[in-house]
């Protein structure tokens, strides 16, 4: 494939000629926002998934993670960030309506858990899929504890329209596979979010203080300070859901997922599914006739892959996330950096997604080098600094050229940002909503008090206040105000249809299932996997 390289000023030009702009509207973005159920006295709910809910294995909106009681939130991909948070507050309009006096924990690290014991693995039927999804996480459990399991997040999915992926084809390239320069153009995004994503976290990173209840049992060298009656913080901290006490597993360190190209991906990936582990082997995978992991290897699935960014394509019934993104391409990337944002009912809000957009595309349009190790490690170092200390005054991130403020390497991003915003912008007809989202966040990098994290710490620090306490007044209140606000997108008839069509669909794929659950793995982890 021939492909001219374009500076991101020249990119920037060529795009935003009259004729082009148009090509830019149509991004569509998703979200998933997972979330605990609590009691009322903020602990982990016991009781099943609300059958009102629907079948979590087959639901379109609502599912759960690894816990029972951790709920999964899915909008539909959308081109409208209005509709896209119109279609999120709805979905947890309908939770609430129906979890009784439970709430949903807004915070990102969670609520007091009372041991490994009290969190319920997530149940899916006795279909050999729902099996397989119980089964996995029991592995989980058993490899790395339940505790990190119940970490909340947000995940941002988005993708470029066939209109932009055209301009710019006809730029960069002439004779050349769309499908193999979009997912080429979207691994580079992937390897700038790896070298910048660092602004994710300073700036709406919110769990700088954790339960007590979290680290129990468990040894960290972290300096904590202490809250109330239990609550642990650091300081300067953002994002602890993000440092190694938290949902980035120290585990697969020593994993070399290749970031270069697709196929690179795809194979380190596959390699470390089917690489056995001598320590996971130690656990057993079926002793005295109960399996305990789906298999020994390094990864069980492809989705035990703790990154902060994921290339995607969604697999069809029966297919791995490998074979789906080798046989049709990249269609759209996973954003898994963002922490709850506990000042919203519903976790997250337009500003926040109006710069994940910017940065984004910044990321695509920007030229991104293959990452060295030396620069995988110098990103990994820059990274732990923001979690664990991003607002300490002074702090240093390490650059090509030495090392340099974050307050004065943030501002000379936002300047590149601030010309992306303006082509985003003038391809919504001059409205300057990208442009005064990243005025009102540069403030953030002038300014750390004004981050997210600082805002909570003021919060707890005002009231000597535990997370705890201040995680069920959010959660009553939010609970309050779902309840008492109409459903704007859908209507009830769209969720009580959803709920009872995913229970009927749980059903025929139970009673469809002509396998035992041994030959159901083994066909599923045994065919060949598709070239690249």
């Amino acid at each position: 494939m021939t492909s001219q390289t374009l500076s991101l000023d020249e990119l920037l030009t060529a795009l935003g000629a009259p004729e082009r702009l148009p090509a830019l509207k149509g991004m569509r973005r998703g979200i998933e926002r997972e979330t605990l159920r609590i009691t009322p006295n903020g602990e982990l709910s016991q009781q099943d998934h609300p059958l009102a809910l629907g079948a979590a294995l087959t639901h379109a909106n609502i599912t759960t993670d690894y816990a029972e009681s951790l709920l999964e939130f899915i909008t539909p991909a959308t081109d409208s960030i209005e509709t896209l948070l119109e279609q999120l507050g709805d979905i947890h309009r309908t939770a609430v309506h129906h979890i009784g006096d439970e709430r949903l924990w807004p915070l990102s690290m969670p609520c007091f858990v009372g041991g490994e014991e009290s969190i319920r693995l997530a149940e899916y039927g006795s279909s050999n899929i729902g099996r397989m999804k119980h089964l996995y996480r029991r592995g989980l459990k058993h490899r790395y504890g339940s505790l990190m399991q119940v970490i909340a997040g947000v995940h941002f999915n988005f993708s470029m329209p066939e209109s932009f992926w055209c301009e710019w084809q006809a730029l960069a390239c002439k004779n050349c596979c769309s499908q193999r320069f979009i997912s080429e153009k979207y691994m580079g995004l992937i390897r700038n979010v790896y070298r910048f994503g660092w602004l994710v976290p300073y700036l709406f990173g919110a769990s700088p203080a954790i339960c007590g209840s979290f680290l129990k049992g468990r040894q960290t060298t972290l300096p904590f300070e202490q809250l109330g009656k239990g609550t642990l913080y650091l300081p300067y901290a953002t994002s602890l859901r993000l440092s190694d006490l938290g949902y980035t597993n120290s585990a697969q360190a020593g994993l070399k997922i290749s970031h270069d190209n697709l196929p690179a991906y795809v194979a380190s990936l596959r390699r470390a599914i089917q690489t056995h582990d001598p320590d996971f082997a130690k656990l057993g995978v079926k002793v005295d006739g109960e399996y305990r992991q789906l298999n020994d290897n390094v990864l069980q699935l492809e989705n035990e892959l703790y990154a902060p960014i994921r290339p995607k394509n969604t697999p069809r019934r029966g297919e791995k996330p490998s074979d789906a993104l080798a046989r049709r391409g990249i269609d759209y990337i996973e954003l898994r950096t963002v922490d709850i944002n506990p000042f919203s009912p519903i976790g997250i809000t337009a500003d926040q997604i109006r710069f994940f957009d910017l940065f984004l595309v910044w990321c695509l349009l920007r030229p991104s080098p293959l990452l060295s190790e030396e620069e995988i490690a110098r990103n990994r170092r820059n990274q732990t600094k923001v979690v664990l200390e991003g607002r300490r005054p002074g702090l240093q991130l390490e650059t090509d050229g030495g090392e340099l403020g974050l307050k004065e390497l943030g501002l000379s991003l936002f300047d590149e940002l601030g010309k992306v915003a303006a082509l985003l912008d003038a391809s919504c007809g001059g409205r300057n909503r990208y442009g005064a989202t990243l005025a009102a966040l540069r403030e953030r990098l002038l300014d750390p008090e004004l981050t997210l994290s600082a805002r909570l710490l003021r919060e707890l620090k005002a009231g000597n206040k535990d997370n705890g306490c201040f995680g069920r007044e959010l959660a009553a209140r939010y609970r309050d105000e779902l309840l008492a606000s109409p459903l704007e997108y859908w209507d009830e008839e769209y969720f009580s249809g959803e709920a009872r069509d995913s229970l009927q669909k749980q059903k025929e794929i139970e009673r469809g299932d002509s396998q035992s659950f041994d030959e159901f793995l083994a066909d599923y982890f045994g065919y060949a996997d598709t070239p690249v």
